[in-house]
């Protein structure tokens, strides 16, 4: 395996995974160096998600190796520098918590459970839930909240360690356009920081013009590795964004 960068937040190594039995992943090779936007392209059962869940620790490896910061996976420990956004709207979780409450779990990393919160903490906060345009909802339970709404808070909770490496899973299925504008200016924010973003996504939106690079995953392998726009082709995306679905596979 290549030695890994200082410049990587992501090292991927011939990675497959495997699911039921069947090899979802194969053979997947991949850097993100740090301070790249690079979204995840595919059809439906390409391995997008896989891939991702693994690069968090998610799902384990059946060969080969992923690094987070020149650190493999297993032996990572400063997850304070990861902000991860699943697929699936889980904010609820069938828990009475409040917006606040759900944000401020994503500092678990960085402070003991049942520690009171610091001033710096509920700092913390508030920005993530100002970037979201969700301080006014602070106190209201997350069940309460439509979907879209559900999904900023997952944003936001993603953002409140202030971490260098964002993963977003699909973040805008189902999301109205406003909240997609809204998750496109919480991005573009962090990638002025230097944040480095990864997402899944079948129709980038508003986010499209923060992209730098484009993978595209058929069948469990990259198919092309480049400019964003090139991508398209590679992807079967349709004019107005989204991709062919292709059956069969697992995602």
């Amino acid at each position: 395996m290549t030695p890994p960068s200082t410049s990587d937040a992501v090292q991927v190594a011939d990675l497959s995974v495997d699911l039921g039995g069947r090899l979802v992943l194969r053979g997947i090779d991949l850097r993100i160096r740090a301070g790249e936007v690079v979204a995840v392209l595919g059809t439906n059962g390409s391995g997008k998600s896989t891939l991702i869940k693994t690069v968090v620790g998610l799902l384990p490896a059946a060969r080969g190796e992923v690094r987070l910061f020149g650190t493999p996976v297993p032996r990572f420990r400063h997850w304070n520098r990861i902000g991860y956004v699943p697929q699936r709207i889980t904010a609820a979780g069938g828990v009475p918590a409040t917006v606040a409450e759900v944000v401020s779990s994503g500092l678990l990393s960085k402070r003991r459970l049942f520690r009171p919160l610091k001033a710096a903490d509920r700092a913390a906060i508030d920005e993530a839930l100002e970037i979201v345009d969700m301080a006014d909802r602070r106190k209201d339970g997350v069940a309460e909240l439509s979907g879209g709404q559900q999904q900023r808070v997952l944003i936001a909770r993603a953002l409140v360690s202030d971490p260098d490496l964002l993963i977003l899973d699909e973040p805008t299925a189902g999301v109205d356009l406003a909240s997609q504008a809204i998750f496109a200016d919480a991005i573009r924010e962090r990638v002025a920081r230097g944040t480095t973003v990864v997402m899944v996504s079948h129709d980038l939106g508003p986010m499209d013009a923060l992209i730098d690079r484009s993978i595209v995953l058929r069948r469990g392998r990259i198919v092309y590795d480049g400019p964003p726009h090139a991508s398209q082709t590679h992807a079967h995306v349709h004019p107005h964004g989204s991709i062919d679905d292709e059956p069969g596979w697992l995602s």
